[in-house]
């Protein structure tokens, strides 16, 4: 077993620096777009032995030091009770929004294994396969609750902030709920076998820092010191969310992820005694061979005082990236951060 990553989570001492990808598994690899072609991305995602296909490509192909669960963030909230649609070209769909008591106590509380049974044998199947550490994940309260308020995605959030600022305690019982089951399901994947955990809030950016601290990370805090006797690294990700690092360092997270907003260096300092995830713009990808290399040395160098560094991109990795762009990628941070 290649432990690279996990001693990486920990802030041990590595004879490389450890990458993964964030969305490594997904539609930049033809591997996966012949998987896919044949089911929708649900069927996909609820269909254990494709679910294994699809993790182990980026691994196989590009050399990854993680492996994480092929999945979505919805899954839980499907369990929970409201019905999810995929369509392409406009993502998630969920018709029935959750405004008001009534549609909130429609939403339960799932038994994990009961629920969402084919993630947790996707993670064991996985298990038996992979030479390096499993990631499992979930989505922060704070981003599951913006889908199922606002129906979907969105740009400005509307539905949501309306909620928080003139109906906070609808809000709260909605949050409470989310990461009630998101402690169930998060406890569940380790239990089936992840080696790691991380929570994904991609929307939380739109938050002020006081907000944040009123209506995101409470729950956050939750979730992560109910995983803590799990023993598992566990990393929190805010995306766009440079303004809140050092509120994010205190969410219990081993590592915090960071998105390319701010120079690597000045994050670490921000954040104390934890280690960091990432963080590479994710279309820089698109560079030629020697400059993206040179990005890269720079980057690894910036975060030579970090406790603890595995590198990753800021985001998802864009579904138009060529595969041989990752690989060049993958091949210089192992030989960069060997020297």
């Amino acid at each position: 077993m290649n432990d690279t990553f996990l001693k990486a989570c920990r802030g041990e001492k590595t004879a490389y620096t450890p990458i993964w990808m964030m969305r490594q598994a997904g539609r930049y690899l033809p591997e996966y777009q012949k998987v896919r072609g044949k089911v929708s991305f649900l069927e996909l995602c609820k269909t254990p032995d494709l679910c294994v296909e699809v993790t182990l490509q980026p691994v196989d192909l590009l050399g990854m030091d993680a492996a994480i669960l092929f999945s979505d963030i919805l899954i839980l909230m499907e369990a929970m009770g409201a019905p999810l649609e995929f369509h392409e070209g406009r993502g998630p769909i969920f018709h029935t929004t959750i405004r008001d008591q009534a549609a909130l106590d429609c939403l339960t509380v799932p038994d994990a294994d009961e629920k969402t049974g084919f993630v947790m044998e996707t993670i064991r199947l996985l298990r038996r396969e992979l030479q390096v550490p499993l990631i499992g994940f979930a989505g922060a309260p704070f981003t599951c609750a913006t889908y199922l308020i606002e129906g979907g995605s969105s740009k400005v959030f509307w539905e949501t902030k309306k909620m928080m600022y003139r109906e906070p305690e609808l809000f709260h019982n909605l949050m409470a709920k989310i990461t009630d089951s998101t402690i169930l399901y998060l406890q569940a994947q380790a239990r089936a076998g992840a080696q790691a955990l991380q929570l994904f809030d991609s929307w939380v950016g739109i938050l002020a820092p006081d907000d944040f601290t009123q209506f995101a990370l409470p729950y956050v805090q939750k979730i992560l010191a109910a995983l803590k006797p799990s023993g598992l690294p566990l990393i929190y990700f805010a995306n766009n969310g440079s303004t809140l690092l050092e509120l994010s360092a205190t969410s219990g997270a081993d590592v915090i992820g960071l998105d390319w907003r701010m120079p690597i260096g000045e994050a670490i300092k921000r954040v104390g005694k934890k280690a960091v995830q990432g963080n590479l713009d994710p279309f820089a990808l698109l560079l030629p061979k020697d400059q993206l290399r040179a990005k890269i040395g720079r980057l690894l160098e910036d975060a030579k005082d970090a406790h603890g560094h595995i590198f990753n991109l800021g985001h998802g990795i864009h579904q138009f990236t060529p595969p041989e762009q990752a690989k060049i990628a993958v091949d210089a941070v192992h030989e960069l951060s060997c020297r």
